[in-house]
Parts: structure tokens; C-alpha cells; sequence
């Protein structure tokens, strides 16, 4: 596998709807394997955009997503704390379930455009993704594991930041395809 860039991640990082059913036509099983879920402080990113004030703290959920226990996807969701009484309430419950069951399955969310984005190589999103997928998986992300996407899902005037940051191995897939 060569070093992945933008245009051979574009169909993954540019595909509209739900990466987990995405996700899982590649394969015969598809898991959430759940690395973190509680409060933390805002980040500067989720805090602008989310539209949230300096302090605060944020409910943080950290996965990995899993095809026939490949690593594929790692992804973080931030919202506001005082979200998750209110219309974001089923987040707190989701456990091992695929966000996609709260997210596009109620018409009343509405996704943000996505928003690909390249890591920083030694940025602290970075680091802190390679210290939990090498935690999770015992082996260290792919060095060309850079690239994610970024998107906003709006509820009843509460928001949720969703990022999901790909390994480079899906380059060579079709959102949807079936079969590596």
C-alpha cells in the first residue's frame, strides 16, 4: 500500500450518509468497539465548531469501527454536556451500537457539509488517536493515517460534532463494495 492521500480516500471521506452501513457491506461483521465514552473539557475545534462558550465540558464518545476485526475507522463524537438530558439523551445509552442508529433515523437531524481535514502528523488529535488504536489493537496506526472528516448533526438546536479519521487501507475500497 502506497501513501494515502486525499483523492485516494476522496469516495470515503466525500460519501454522504451512514459510514457504519457503509462500513459493513465490506464485510461479513461489522463492530463498534467502544474505547471511551464520558465528559471532558472542550477541545478548541468542537468547541467552535459546536458554537460553544471558552468553559464547559463536553460528553466525549471514542471508537474504533471494525470489519471482520480489521481496525478501519477511528472516530470521536463531542457534545455539549446539558445536551445529553435533553435531545442527545440516547447518546449515554448507545454502548456498542453504531451511531448511525440515532443519527439518520430521525428526521429531525440535520448533518452539517463534511468537512475532510489532514492531521497534523504530531498534533494532539493525532497522538491521542495512535496511543488508543495502539492501546485497542496492539499494533500502531499507519503512519499516512491522516485524513478524516469532520461534520455537525443539529437536534432541536443542539448540536454534536462527529470526526472520523480513516486508515489508509481503505483507499483501495468502495464505500459500499464488498470484499479486500
Amino acid at each position: 500500500m502506497g501513501i494515502a492521500t486525499r483523492d485516494s480516500l476522496r469516495d470515503w471521506l466525500r460519501a454522504p450518509g451512514s459510514l457504519s452501513r457503509r462500513l459493513a457491506r465490506l464485510g461479513e461483521r461489522f463492530e463498534v468497539q467502544v474505547l471511551r465514552q464520558g465528559v471532558a473539557p472542550f477541545r478548541a475545534l468542537e468547541r467552535a465548531a459546536l458554537g460553544l462558550p471558552p468553559r464547559g465540558l463536553t460528553v466525549v464518545r471514542e471508537v474504533i469501527l471494525r470489519v471482520d476485526g480489521q481496525p478501519l475507522v477511528w472516530a470521536r463524537s463531542a457534545v455539549h454536556q446539558r445536551a445529553t438530558t435533553g435531545p442527545w439523551r440516547a447518546l449515554k445509552g448507545l454502548g456498542t451500537k453504531p451511531l448511525a442508529h440515532l443519527l439518520y433515523d430521525d428526521y429531525r437531524i440535520h448533518r452539517s457539509e463534511l468537512q475532510p481535514r489532514r492531521l497534523s502528523r504530531h498534533g494532539h488529535t493525532r497522538r491521542h488517536a495512535e496511543r488508543q488504536w495502539l492501546t485497542a489493537t496492539g499494533q500502531p496506526p499507519s503512519a499516512q493515517m491522516l485524513w478524516s472528516r469532520n461534520s455537525v448533526f443539529s437536534r432541536s438546536g443542539a448540536q454534536l460534532r462527529v470526526m472520523e479519521l480513516f486508515d489508509p487501507g481503505l483507499a483501495g475500497q468502495r464505500p459500499g463494495q464488498r470484499g479486500r
